[in-house]
């Protein structure tokens, strides 16, 4: 019986490489001290006094620099445009990529990506939410509270005579995603 094998080698001679000018090593390397240093810049673009913080920072391939901001109270599309502004001329004048061989998206998170941090929580109390589990329980209903370890649920079962209202207490650490849900 043949055995398969893959290895991942890296070459040493630039001759040997496919991109020339540097190793995937490095290429991971550069990778991560860019995200750090965007993530600096962004959060001295964002103004923390109008309840606005950074929820995420992506970078993908094509350097497509993708930040998601947030506010406790909401982010208005014009502050978006701004912070884009901004931190496009600081990603400039650092030089993070010296052939200006980049793209910028800033913008909230959308109904569609799950809740990351404790003020997103805080921020959408009293809305519906489906939340999943670790071990895969779907659980959905009105979040009622949020701490720092633990949220609250309300959910509704049943209707008319037979409705009932079943309370839950999910510990933060047992929760996989949480989503908020649109009612009509």
């Amino acid at each position: 019986m043949a055995e398969k094998c893959s290895l991942l080698t890296f070459a040493s001679e630039k001759a040997k490489r496919r991109e020339r000018s540097r190793s995937l090593l490095h290429f991971l390397v550069m990778n991560d001290a860019q995200i750090k240093t965007l993530e600096q810049l962004t959060e001295q673009v964002i103004d923390p006094e109008t309840g606005d913080f950074l929820v995420e920072l992506k970078l993908q391939p094509g350097n497509n620099i993708k930040v998601f901001v947030d506010g406790d109270k909401g982010v208005a599309i014009d502050k978006l445009v701004h912070y884009n502004r901004v931190l496009y001329k600081k990603i400039e004048e650092n030089g993070l990529f010296p052939d200006g061989n980049f793209s910028l998206e800033v913008s909230s998170p959308g109904l569609d990506e799950p809740l990351k941090m404790h003020r997103q929580y805080v921020k959408n109390i009293g809305r519906d939410v489906e939340v999943i589990l670790k071990d895969g329980i779907k659980r959905e209903g009105k979040l009622m509270n949020a701490t720092e370890n633990e949220i609250t649920l309300e959910e509704e079962k049943g209707k008319g005579k037979k409705k009932e209202t079943v309370i839950y207490s999910i510990p933060v650490i047992d929760i996989k995603s949480t989503k908020i849900q649109i009612k009509f």
